[in-house]
């Protein structure tokens, strides 16, 4: 949304494609999955009195709408990009097949999954962690407002205090409001790291790839 209270602000999304950009330079292969909180957000729908699967269809065809925004950018940034849902509609986009998928990855493209998992009641987060398992990824990153993991809310709670790295289970454990528990409990299962930063700030993602900048790590538990 970038300073806009709805919709899709051309200049943050300009941003994000050229964050992506700097990863992509280095040899990465990258999947993406986006959310659609800018434009209808299920749990929302639900609570205005939509049917909850109906409402978590309607965000699933909103993050349609922000892959292939997300797509455009990039191939403005001269990145070959794809958008895959996981709800069919081909006059748009590929339906998601993980052979397909992969292919694409080898072939230096960047991957976009839209359409969460394809079904009701799952969110994006756990999607992400669903398509990284998938995808074998090295590691997940979570772009959020904030820089990392915090123990409350520090947009709320100045005392919050930041997370450098942190277990799967402590997470799970003091239920914090980073990713959805099965999004958590996925990733270890599979033993994903996750890597959590800010994504308002340009340079913030290859930053925490390298190890700089404010982010926090969520890794396997202590023997």
């Amino acid at each position: 949304m970038g300073g806009q209270a709805f919709g899709v602000a051309p200049d943050a999304l300009t941003r994000i494609a050229k964050d992506i950009s700097q990863v992509h330079v280095q040899g990465a292969q990258i999947c993406l999955v986006v959310g659609a909180g800018n434009i209808f957000r299920g749990i929302n729908g639900a609570n205005q009195g939509i049917d909850r699967s109906t409402a978590d269809y309607m965000g699933m065809l909103a993050t349609v709408m922000n892959a292939l925004a997300l797509q455009n950018a990039l191939e403005h940034q001269d990145i070959k990009a794809r958008v895959m849902s996981a709800i069919p509609m081909q006059t748009v986009c590929e339906t998601y097949i993980r052979q397909r998928a992969l292919r694409h990855l080898e072939k230096g493209r960047v991957v976009i999954f839209a359409a969460g998992s394809g079904h009701p009641y799952f969110t994006t987060d756990t999607a992400a962690a669903l398509r990284a398992s998938e995808m074998n990824c090295d590691v997940l990153l979570k772009g959020t407002q904030v820089g990392g993991i915090f123990s409350a809310d520090p947009l709320k709670d100045p005392s919050a205090r930041h997370y450098n790295e942190i277990s799967y289970s402590r997470v799970l454990e003091d239920r914090l409001q980073v990713m959805d528990a099965t999004a958590i409990a996925l990733a270890r299962e599979n033993k994903i790291p996750i890597l959590v930063f800010s994504m308002k700030e340009s340079g913030n993602m290859i930053r925490a790839l390298n190890g700089e900048g404010d982010f926090s790590r969520v890794v396997a538990d202590a023997d």
